[in-house]
């Protein structure tokens, strides 16, 4: 009966805490975002590499309330914020790069949609039951 109580308010703890976190995180990317279009309005043009980070906000926005939703966080949504992530960095440093750190941005970004494939034929083939 003991450890019920303290799981019990463990758990209450945790949601809490995870609660305020998602909500800082809301936030700060949402102020990040709206400082964004701003750099944008200013400079009075939109590259590539801006749309890339407001899609990598979006993702994160989406990220968070699929979150307060469901209660679940799909492991593709971190995995499509890095391969946006990789893009971008590839799009501002193509300069920089010289052709194997290219290739090694590239391959990453190629075991990432990999990794998604994967686990999407899991949830597919292997999908769980009510409950589980």
């Amino acid at each position: 009966m003991r450890q019920n109580i303290f799981t019990h308010h463990a758990q209450t703890v945790l949601g809490v805490i995870e609660f305020v976190g998602l909500g800082i995180i809301t936030v700060a990317t949402v102020i990040a975002g709206i400082g964004e279009v701003n750099v944008m309005l200013a400079a009075g043009m939109v590259t590539l590499a801006d749309l890339l980070l407001l899609f990598l906000y979006l993702e994160i926005l989406a990220m968070v309330g699929l979150y307060f939703q469901s209660g679940r966080l799909p492991v593709r949504f971190p995995i499509y914020i890095a391969i946006v992530a990789l893009a971008r960095y590839l799009v501002l440093d193509l300069k920089n790069l010289d052709l194997w750190h290219m290739l090694g941005i590239a391959g990453a970004i190629l075991m990432l949609t990999l990794a998604v494939l994967l686990v999407r034929f899991g949830h597919v083939k292997f999908a769980y039951r009510e409950g589980e």
